[in-house]
């Protein structure tokens, strides 16, 4: 009878709830090591069980009655708490890539692998879902980040990596809620209180596989009657769950066909074969028969090549189709001679790396009563030594009002709570708003929205957060995470804006802010970016907006550079402008409402313009012709200044784009054109009735923003001047001065 022993930690009683029997064990740990104090072995009186599912909870109920009191005996105390495990037959596994994709390249943090595991689990549950009777409650008792992804190559960690997408292969286990109360209540019925409940791949790894080797790729097959459980270790952790429903009573199934013999009978015909020898029976019409252990399992090799055959394929499809290093069989029903090298076949494995694990990995087990120490107690000790690992049992919280049970693992947390409760998982993380994506001179830029508040979260009043672990009782009330602001900016925004424009107006240094170009439109400082807008910042003003701005008139004469200029001219950084403040006309603002334009003179400006030079005509009769000359003096003038701007604020190009461009003259066009060649490509000019050598600015596409100071103009291989005249077929190169 045992007794207390010196040194002996929390007392642990663990139920294994098979097809054929309960197993019972009673122990503790001390000293790294697990004590075994009793053990007792029941079986079903009857097929209250069948493939590791409960089908009469009155009947399992009876058999734990007897192994709890067989084992109170032993031990002289009573037994209240128990540890079970759940069958391979009633764990759902879902496998599942899930991908996450951020508006642009960030450093990943450890709560950015939590969201992406998050949204995992909501996927893997959303596809279970359509496979499963939507009618039928499961819970989702643990999940294992396999691989992780870093903008589609395979990464081993994701954290501290930069990276636009990440990436995860997971895989979730779900349980039944009816199979869970079936558990619970045949253990209720034999007066116990299930104080741990785990799974049987779990628990049987805690013997089979020690955590020193579970960074090989092993596989772990626990053989029982009704099922074949499978896992799959890797990098130090459980990455694959599998069950196949065939195990060691389809074999007795086959010795019932061929013996004429009840189930029982066949089962003890089974067992005789393992002992070898000659086994006696008595068939079902009462004659004595006999059978050696050879015929029984030459009976039994077609069975047991069609046993292995699925579980070698779960193995392969669990592993990434490929073999593993090493098989390790535990349960009964692998005990069966022949079992383990038909699977290392199968596998394509060294038949001595696929073997039976029992009395050789339970060095750490210390038996102080008769006991079994083969390959059946791995499971059950298993089950008692996960009641260290961890805690489980299903508890009852609050969440939002409503009821909530979950499978406790330990490690609770609200966000467990909130994946139950099919919380969306965008509602537990905050979001941002939409960025804004836009261009500026030409290149892409993206600017994102601002971040949303965090779910807002208590715990029995207190605040808390996702991580928050939770307890049995605890009243959580969950209040989702907002979306950010979407991305808003104006164009005052931009760094390119911040700089203002320097120019000299009659002698006084002025700063003009910097205006863009938005989609071919001249907009203000205060314009709201949209999104896919093309913005080109402006690096000049004309003459007339910089009247507007200042509210000058623009009656008397304009220089720009000491060089007679009209209001369309443009005015580029640290340009002098002159106008005539004492001349009679009116302000900008007295003019009719702009029409956004800025390269068309303003028709009432146009029409003062037009009766002045009339009025000159009348004034000067003799000298008409010099009138008209004089109109085209300003028009070159005009054009002049546009050259010289090139010289302030030039950009290196050394070769000339002929794409055709409107005329910017603000003139009515006419009908001539001639066309000329410009560093041997043929361009046409249009829109005048005679053209000069800065013309050709108008009609190319050349960057004057080099910021080089010399331009050189040919015309006919002779340096041309700005005002020179241009015919048809004259060569013309234009290039910048190394």
């Amino acid at each position: 009878m045992a007794g207390v022993r010196d040194n002996q930690g929390q007392m642990v009683f663990g139920l294994d709830i098979g097809t054929r029997s309960i197993v019972g064990t009673v122990g503790y740990q001390a000293n790294g090591q697990f004590h075994v104090l009793a053990q007792r072995i029941k079986e079903h009186e009857t097929r209250a069980m069948l493939d590791g599912q409960i089908h009469d909870i009155g009947k399992v109920g009876e058999t734990i009655s007897v192994v709890k009191k067989q084992l109170e005996e032993d031990l002289s105390r009573s037994l209240s708490e128990v540890c079970i495990a759940a069958a391979g037959r009633v764990l759902r596994t879902v496998t599942t890539h899930v991908e996450k994709e951020f508006e642009a390249e960030q450093e990943i943090g450890d709560e950015d692998i939590y969201n992406l595991s998050m949204t995992g689990i909501e996927q893997a549950y959303d596809e279970f879902q359509k496979s499963e009777h939507p009618d039928l409650k499961f819970y989702c008792v643990g999940y294992t980040p396999m691989r992780y992804y870093m903008n589609g190559y395979q990464i081993g960690n994701l954290e501290g990596h930069k990276a636009k997408t990440i990436g995860c292969d997971l895989i979730a286990t779900f349980l039944p809620d009816d199979v869970v109360d079936g558990l619970y209540k045949s253990v209720e019925h034999a007066g116990l209180h299930v104080t741990n409940l785990t799974l049987e791949p779990i628990a049987a790894i805690q013997v089979a596989i020690p955590e020193k080797f579970r960074l090989l790729n092993l596989a772990l097959v626990d053989v029982g009657a009704g099922t074949s459980d499978i896992s799959i270790t890797s990098d130090g952790a459980i990455v694959a769950y599998g069950m196949i429903p065939i195990a060691g009573d389809s074999l007795t199934n086959v010795i019932v066909q061929n013996c004429l013999v009840d189930f029982d009978m066949a089962e003890h015909i089974k067992r005789g074969a393992l002992e070898g020898g000659t086994i006696e029976f008595t068939d079902i019409m009462g004659l004595p028969q006999t059978i050696t252990s050879e015929k029984v399992l030459e009976i039994l090799d077609e069975a047991i090549d069609q046993m292995t055959d699925p579980v070698a394929e779960e193995i392969m499809r669990l592993n990434g189709d490929k073999p593993v290093s090493a098989v390790f069989v535990v349960g009964g029903g692998g005990m069966i001679p022949g079992y383990t090298e038909k699977l290392s076949k199968k596998l394509g494995i060294m038949k001595e790396r696929v073997a039976i694990r029992g009395e050789d990995v339970m060095k750490n087990i210390i038996f102080e009563t008769d006991a079994r120490k083969d390959s059946m107690m791995v499971t059950p000790i298993g089950i008692c030594l996960s009641y260290y690992e961890q805690s489980n049992n299903f508890i009852f919280i609050t969440f939002n009002d409503t009821r909530l049970k979950l499978y406790d693992n330990g490690r609770l947390s609200v966000s467990d709570a909130a994946i139950q409760m099919e919380v969306a998982n965008e509602d537990l993380f905050p979001k941002r708003g939409k960025a804004l994506t836009f261009t500026v001179n030409g290149k892409s830029r993206i600017v994102r929205g601002t971040a949303g508040e965090a779910a807002v979260i208590t715990i029995n009043g207190d605040p808390a957060d996702l991580y928050t672990q939770i307890h049995s009782g605890d009243n959580v009330v969950f209040q989702a995470s907002t979306v950010g602001e979407d991305a808003d900016v104006q164009l005052s925004d931009l760094p390119e804006l911040q700089n203002p424009l320097h120019v000299v107006i009659n002698g006084k240094a002025m700063e003009l802010p910097r205006s863009a170009d938005v989609n071919k439109k001249t907009e203000q400082s205060f314009y709201h970016i949209q999104e896919n807008d093309d913005i080109v910042i402006r690096n000049y003003y004309t003459v007339q907006e910089i009247a507007k701005y200042l509210d000058l008139p623009l009656g008397g004469e304009i220089k720009v550079n000491d060089t007679k200029a009209v209001v369309t001219t443009k005015v580029y950084e640290d340009f002098t402008l002159e106008l005539d403040l004492k001349a009679k006309g009116p302000g900008f603002n007295d003019l009719p409402e702009d029409d956004g334009s800025y390269q068309e003179v303003k028709d009432a400006t146009a029409a003062r313009l037009a009766k002045e030079e009339a009025e000159r005509e009348a004034a000067e009769k003799e000298e008409g012709a010099e009138g008209s000359e004089e109109s085209e003096s300003a028009e070159g003038a005009e054009n002049a200044a546009d050259g010289a701007a090139g010289k302030a604020a030039a950009a290196s190009e050394e070769t000339v784009k002929t794409t055709v461009r409107q005329p910017s003259s603000g003139k009515i066009p006419t009908n001539l054109e001639i066309t000329v060649m410009v560093n041997g490509a043929p361009v046409t000019l249009s829109g005048k009735e005679e053209y000069v050598f800065v013309d050709i600015f108008d009609f190319i596409d050349f960057d004057l923003n080099s910021g080089k100071t010399k331009i050189v103009t040919l015309k006919n291989g002779a340096q041309a001047q700005y005002m020179e005249s241009l015919h048809e077929g004259d060569e013309l190169k234009i290039y910048w001065d190394e």
